[in-house]
């Protein structure tokens, strides 16, 4: 008998009773992809499935369409700003607030002293302004908008210029040449990729100059024969001249960073002490928050971002701005403890490995305590690599790592080793690691 033949039509199993309460629009789905895959298993010398089998695999294709695909995992892998992870985690405290704000109404554009509309930009830009010290700022959804939405209101039309050595690629081929272009932009380079001067900056200043741009090289190093401007010269030249002078500082930080990390890498505090006209960054980079582009700058440029049409497309909610200014306020109090991000770069070696053998001890995995290094990630401060701790499993590295993988906790492969970095697992992960193990061994009796 031909093997497809023996396959039940869609209508039958419509009718089994297990499906007939579930959405039919799923079912449908599930009925058509499963007896695809079955014809596509038969075609490669498989036999067919049987009827009651099929019925399984079509009610977990359905249970599996109304689970949410987005879920929490324990990032094993010691890279405490990963992107494809989530970049930096929120405080849970600091999220316990933000979400009294955004499950119920609150006063977003209210303001309540008057009873008259407010500004949504208004509270956490209370907050920034006061932490740093600088005019205004601006909240936009992530940094590449602020960056555009700078540009396009500054230079549409107009020259802008960049040193050739930072015309940078982030992730997800977000380029600078083309983010100017789109902005409207006249991109101006100066320079070559190694060297760049002031003077080259100087040479360029036209009549259809409008700003001079500094972009951070967040997510690479240029070394040897090498040099660029400093954003304080670039800031002087533009005052000289009459034009906006805008730092794209991808990822800032606050306190003093350890491990030698802030050598070259200027903090917030210090840049703020000659402001340049506009800066922006990211908020969920070392600054330890939300998903943000925050702006700083002068207060009638800010004014001038404000009234952008194309503000309103990069606008951020009260969700966002709620756990924002809570990281602030938290930064404002001196509690960097409630900064999830820099909680973990400053762990100390001797606290990682007190944290090692506490998980060791609860595993069933045998495994092996052993220093090692790791990046901070995120674009952030590249080849620049820290101290660690981390717990090397016995067993086949890349069957270890898919089955932790496959139950939520993603680790790394060392030295042909499958390792648990403690620099990024905390006390309250240990569970989901454990539970992990445990469906390992299981699995393997």
């Amino acid at each position: 008998m031909n093997p497809y033949h023996t396959l039940p039509s869609v209508d039958s199993l419509l009718q089994d009773e297990r499906l007939r309460p579930l959405p039919p629009s799923l079912v449908r789905e599930a009925v058509r992809g499963e007896l695809d895959a079955a014809r596509e298993a038969i075609a490669a010398g498989a036999h067919p499935p049987a009827r009651e089998l099929l019925l399984e695999r079509i009610l977990g294709r359905i249970a599996s369409a109304q689970r949410p695909s987005l879920h929490r995992v324990v990032n094993a892998t010691g890279v405490i700003l990963h992107t494809n992870l989530g970049r930096a985690p929120i405080d849970r405290e600091i999220f316990d607030g933000a979400k009294a704000v955004a499950t119920g109404y609150c006063n977003l554009e209210y303001d309540l002293a008057t009873g008259k509309r407010g500004d949504r930009y208004a509270h956490a830009a209370a907050a920034l302004r006061e932490l740093l010290g600088c005019e205004d700022t601006l909240i936009v959804n992530n940094n590449a908008a602020a960056v555009f939405l700078i540009l396009n209101t500054f230079a549409r039309g107009k020259e802008a210029i960049v040193s050739r050595g930072e015309l940078v690629e982030i992730g997800g081929n977000f380029r600078i040449p083309e983010v100017m272009a789109s902005s409207g932009a006249k991109m101006v380079e100066v320079g070559t990729t190694n060297k760049t001067r002031l003077t080259d900056y100087e040479a360029a200043i036209g009549e259809e100059t409008a700003m001079v741009m500094k972009v951070h090289k967040s997510n690479y190093t240029i070394e040897g024969f090498s040099a660029e401007v400093g954003m304080e010269e670039i800031t002087g030249l533009a005052r000289e001249r009459g034009l906006v002078d805008y730092y794209d500082l991808g990822s800032a930080y606050l306190p003093d960073l350890p491990w030698g990390l802030g050598k070259g890498e200027p903090s917030l505090s210090r840049i703020l002490r000659d402001p340049p006209s506009l800066l922006s960054f990211s908020g969920d980079k070392l600054f330890g928050g939300v998903q943000a582009g925050i702006i700083l700058g002068r207060k009638p440029l800010i004014d001038r971002l404000k009234r952008n049409q194309l503000l309103r497309m990069f606008r951020v909610d009260k969700f966002t701005l709620a756990l924002l200014e809570r990281t602030v306020l938290a930064y404002r109090r001196g509690e960097i403890d409630k900064i999830p991000a820099l909680r973990k770069l400053f762990a100390t070696p001797e606290r990682l490995r007190e944290r090692a053998e506490t998980l060791r001890k609860r595993l069933p995995i045998p495994a092996e305590i052993v220093a090692s290094e790791t990046y901070v990630g995120g674009g952030t401060m590249p080849n620049r690599k820290i101290p660690t701790v981390v717990l090397a499993l016995e067993g086949d590295a890349r069957t270890l790592e898919e089955a932790f993988r496959r139950s939520g906790v993603i680790g790394r492969i060392e030295k042909e080793r499958f390792v648990l970095d403690l620099r990024t697992v905390e006390e309250g992960d240990f569970g989901q690691v454990v539970e992990a193990a445990k469906n390992i061994v299981r699995s393997e009796e």
